[in-house]
């Protein structure tokens, strides 16, 4: 059979609006056709890396960093200083002998404060401190106290404690050393000690005290 020049003009128009009409997702949209699954590797992203899609590698690292993260200081701590070092001050202080305890509390914006239990409100038991993070599990605690006289309410200066700690690798305590160095009101040194810092985490579960 013959076809004629306009016949076969009419099926290659044809055969043209055909194609143009075809949506073009088809052809190179990779998106899912209605009722077909992504593998979970493109539904799951990086959390540390936004927009990088999950693999069995970075998985991987993923869940080792995780699992090698090292305990956080932030949180409730019940505490004690105990004196080593300062057996040639005077008045000596044996070694072993707890120089004051109580609590105190880190931040996650690494700030602190502590409530002293050997000293009286009078002379002010609370004070105030930045913590950072300086390695694996150890941090390094800087913090001030006011002095003040227990009887007349006379601000006699300041009090500075350093302490240098790591947290345990279960996070439920922490050990470390600690510096107090004492100043009058106009900044000199009027006292300095030493010794080791001990301290066990409270939680929600913690009964006693």
């Amino acid at each position: 059979m013959k076809l004629t020049h306009r016949a076969v003009t009419a099926t290659l128009s044809a055969a043209v609006v055909g194609m143009l009409l075809v949506p073009a997702a088809s052809a190179c949209d990779m998106a899912p056709q209605p009722g077909t699954t992504l593998p979970m590797a493109q539904l799951m992203r990086d959390s540390q890396h936004p927009g990088e899609l999950v693999t069995s590698g970075n998985l991987a690292r993923e869940l080792s960093n995780a699992a090698t993260k090292s305990p956080s200081l932030v949180g409730m701590w019940s505490f004690q200083f105990i004196s080593q070092g300062n057996t040639t001050r005077n008045p000596s202080i044996a070694d072993g002998t707890q120089i004051n305890f109580g609590y105190t509390q880190f931040h996650s914006d690494e700030t602190e404060i502590l409530n002293a239990g050997a000293r009286s409100p009078a002379q002010q038991n609370f004070c105030l401190g930045v913590w950072q993070d300086t390695g694996n599990s150890t941090y390094q605690v800087n913090h001030f106290a006011l002095n003040y006289d227990a009887a007349t309410g006379t601000l006699l200066g300041r009090i500075l404690v350093i302490e240098k700690i790591t947290v345990s690798p279960g996070g439920t305590a922490l050990s470390g050393t600690f510096v107090e160095t004492v100043f009058d009101t106009k900044g000199n040194q009027t006292d300095h000690l030493t010794g080791q810092v001990a301290a066990q985490r409270i939680t929600v579960d913690t009964v006693t005290p």
